[in-house]
């Protein structure tokens, strides 16, 4: 493995952390616009905001880390990337800081007025963040961000149906993934109505991404053949462990396995993302620009390894221990203790 793929790894380890973690934040905000009214909705709202209260700000840390990366990395990619794809990386900027501020200032407001526009913004920019996300992938696997500065459709590279695929995943997928991590927090919480409840909706969910996925393969074939040849070439049984790790999540929800669920529900996100980056492999952006050709110096690469190392033993631990130290002693958040059993292993 040559440095530039050990970067490149790094990238892509950032990468798969920010869709697990800010993705299921992404979701809860999804399923926090259709909650339903001030009165019904309230105590799935208070459960959402509990579950990401604390780690919604740190989850960022992983798009600020993949940037950077990028950036330093790859930077004729990033250059290709950032001056084509301007429109909806703009979006996804917008997107973070509304949901963001809408998100801190709904709790610090008392005017019902002010707190029902603040939960509008943060819901509505929890679906548009990722759906923008997408199709900033999609316009990068479908091959439409040529190498050099604008060299791309502004418009056609993030409007096409591959894109347009991706974003509509993306959303799919985050929702599907808050559903699944919602319903241990409700559990742990003693709130067993909202458990069933996001389970309904995490079967509902993961069956339509499921059927979506199924539908874009037709996509993809028309509309990115290089794509479609890689994930059902050397891709392919990264991609058949992605559907295995759903169909497994899937029934681990039917028997209430929700700890087990959450394993196999990031298990099958996660390898969606390493077959998108085999099945390009040895390209950085196809159809031309290779990893090698779009790397930095080795003396950057060398030293940015270096610190990358160095960064992870004091950033993994640490988020670790936040994660750890949140998911201790639930009932301290005021949730009330409900009767009856739940299956949680």
């Amino acid at each position: 493995m040559s440095l530039a793929d050990a970067v490149l790894v790094c990238l892509w380890v950032g990468l798969t952390c920010y869709a697990l973690l800010a993705g299921a934040d992404f979701g809860a905000g999804a399923w926090d616009l259709v909650a339903g009214s001030a009165t019904r909705g309230a105590r799935q709202r208070d459960l959402i905001e509990h579950s990401i209260g604390p780690v919604w700000e740190a989850n960022h840390v992983w798009l600020v880390f993949v940037l950077v990366v990028l950036w330093t990395g790859f930077p004729p990619a990033f250059a290709a990337i950032a001056s084509t794809l301007y429109i909806p990386l703009t979006g996804v900027a917008l997107g973070v800081i509304a949901r963001g501020a809408a998100f801190a200032f709904r709790k610090n407001v008392q005017a019902f007025a002010h707190r029902r526009l603040f939960g509008a913004a943060f819901a509505s920019s929890s679906v548009l963040t990722p759906f923008f996300l997408g199709t900033v992938a999609g316009g990068i696997a479908s091959g439409r961000v040529p190498p050099g500065l604008a060299q791309g459709d502004v418009l056609g590279s993030w409007v096409n149906p591959t894109s347009l695929l991706a974003g509509v995943l993306a959303v799919g997928i985050c929702a599907y993934l808050a559903a699944v991590y919602l319903c241990a927090d409700a559990v742990r919480a003693a709130q067993h109505d909202l458990a069933e409840a996001f389970r309904r909706r995490a079967l509902g969910t993961g069956l339509v991404v499921g059927a979506v996925a199924l539908v874009g393969i037709a996509v993809l074939r028309a509309d990115a053949p290089l794509l479609f040849a890689g994930l059902t070439g050397r891709a392919l049984p990264v991609v058949a462990a992605s559907a295995a790790a759903g169909l497994a999540s899937l029934w681990l929800l039917i028997t209430r396995h929700f700890r087990l669920v959450r394993i196999t529900a990031a298990l099958a996100v996660t390898t969606v993302l390493w077959a998108w980056a085999v099945a390009q492999f040895p390209l950085l952006l196809v159809p031309s620009l290779s990893i090698d050709n779009a790397a930095a110096g080795q003396p950057t690469l060398r030293a940015m390894l270096i610190s990358l190392v160095a960064g992870a033993v004091v950033l993994v631990p640490s988020l670790a221990w936040l994660f750890w130290l949140f998911q201790q002693h639930p009932q301290q958040a005021g949730y009330p203790h409900s009767g009856g059993d739940q299956r949680t292993s």
